[in-house]
């Protein structure tokens, strides 16, 4: 599943090459109108989480790549019954497979809290903070994925956050003592962007330390692999130095 930081970079990849252009022509097979999408100008490019926000004066394509979306430009080099929406520009085309698109009214973008993404200029900690005091009974591995809570954060920088500050993906946020909940708030934002700094130089599976890795480096165990939780997403954690609150 793309994270948020790699549609961070998708956004500032086509920036330049559509912002201000009309689109020529929309096809695909997303169950929206595509017609009328034809002859108007991108106004703005923005990202929230994971989902890829295109606007127009009259309305925004919403990408998000769920599980499998992915995205290529100017070849279109994926089976047709997985390309749900290319748009073509005078000089350039964008191809998204393998993902959900809708349209939302041009001020659709007021639903979304900024203000939870933790790649945002107006990421805001405090307010995570108070969102896990709403949730003691959940625990730590699902709220990291809650993208109400920390949007765009996804299970790669689930698994290294929860190693980097030494907590066990089970634990009740409600026995999660007050620092290490800090700790938890400042590394979902701060791997974030190593994730972006690793994403670009193509090296970020090199700086892995938990995901999907067999050892903990810290102690020399063996790491142990669960479906954890309510998101049953993989979850690598070593059992010696992870603490466990519950």
């Amino acid at each position: 599943m793309p994270e948020g930081p790699s549609i961070f970079i998708l956004k500032e990849l086509i920036t330049p090459n559509f912002k201000g252009r009309k689109i020529v022509k929309a096809f695909g097979n997303a169950s929206i109108d595509l017609n009328q999408l034809t002859g108007k100008k991108i106004t703005d490019i923005r990202c929230w989480g994971k989902q890829l926000l295109i606007y127009t004066n009259e309305s925004i394509i919403r990408v998000h790549f769920l599980m499998f979306g992915s995205y290529s430009i100017d070849e279109n080099n994926k089976p047709a019954r997985s390309l749900r929406l290319a748009l073509e520009f005078s000089r350039h085309t964008i191809y998204f497979y393998t993902c959900s698109v809708k349209l939302l009214p041009r001020d659709g973008d007021q639903t979304y809290d900024w203000e939870a993404d933790v790649m945002s200029v107006v990421w805001n900690p405090a307010k995570a903070r108070k969102k896990l005091k709403n949730v003691p009974n959940a625990i730590v591995c699902d709220v990291l994925l809650d993208q109400q809570i920390f949007s765009g954060v996804g299970n790669i920088i689930k698994n290294e956050v929860l190693y980097r500050i030494k907590l066990h993906p089970e634990s009740l946020i409600k026995h999660i003592p007050s620092s290490k909940i800090s700790a938890l708030i400042k590394e979902a934002r701060n791997y974030s962007f190593d994730f972006l700094k690793w994403k670009k130089e193509f090296t970020l599976r090199k700086h892995w330390l938990a995901h999907t890795k067999k050892t903990c480096l810290r102690c020399n165990m063996p790491f142990i692999k669960k479906y954890c939780g309510k998101t049953k997403r993989r979850t690598f954690y070593c059992i010696a130095c992870q603490v466990r609150y519950s």
